[in-house]
């Protein structure tokens, strides 16, 4: 009797684990399915196909990270920036993954970690005003302002679009006025840039409010 009932707890013990084991292969063959792209059949004679956009996951998570932060739920929003970044990381959709990223961190008060991202930001286009914004925005948080000033002014010559970083640097530092003239020489002998509208807004935005200050 007592033998019969341990072979009969032993036998429900064994099979539990076989349908455990088989459960989890069937895990693991979906995935790989799924990642690797294998045709998979749904029905003779018909082939189905999964195809991962790795470009369009990451504009994905990007958006999901938004909402994130538009809820205040910081750490999720970092966890969807950082994985939109791994999944296109370079392209110029990514530097909109990084300038979210270092927002977020800005608005929980490291910006330390906020730094890179906008540097990366700036480097995957070039373009977007805003990315010079947080950037100038996140070196006066470090209390960088002065340094990265002469280190900008200094390296004109070799790019351009340093004379922006020069105008926002100056601004941070209260000098809006000349942040002003630096602007607007850039502006005239930069017209065709894409950027170059953005930056001659800005400089009305700041003349309005000198003279909203006087």
């Amino acid at each position: 009797m007592i033998f019969t009932l341990h072979m009969k707890v032993w036998n429900l013990t064994y099979n539990r684990f076989l349908l455990k084991k088989n459960n989890m292969k069937k895990v693991i063959v979906f995935a790989l399915l799924l990642f690797l792209e294998i045709p998979v059949y749904s029905a003779p004679g018909t082939i189905v196909t999964y195809t991962i956009d790795p470009e369009k996951n990451a504009y994905n998570h990007n958006n999901k990270g938004v909402e994130y932060l538009s809820e205040k739920y910081y750490y999720g929003a970092i966890q969807e920036f950082k994985i939109a970044i791994s999944l296109n990381p370079n392209t110029q959709a990514t530097a909109v993954y990084f300038n979210n990223l270092g927002k977020t961190y800005l608005i929980i008060g490291f910006p330390e970690l906020a730094l890179d991202c906008f540097k990366n930001a700036v480097k995957q286009y070039s373009m977007n005003f805003e990315y010079y914004e947080n950037l100038a925005k996140c070196y006066k948080q470090l209390a960088q302002t002065d340094k990265q000033l002469s280190k900008y002014k200094n390296d004109v010559s070799k790019n351009p679009l340093n004379q922006v970083m020069v105008g926002l640097l100056e601004e941070q530092s209260g000098n809006k006025r000349k942040a002003i003239t630096t602007f607007d020489d850039f502006a005239q002998s930069e017209p065709n840039l894409l950027i170059t509208p953005a930056i001659r807004q800005h400089i009305k935005d700041l003349v309005k409010q000198i003279r909203d200050e006087e």
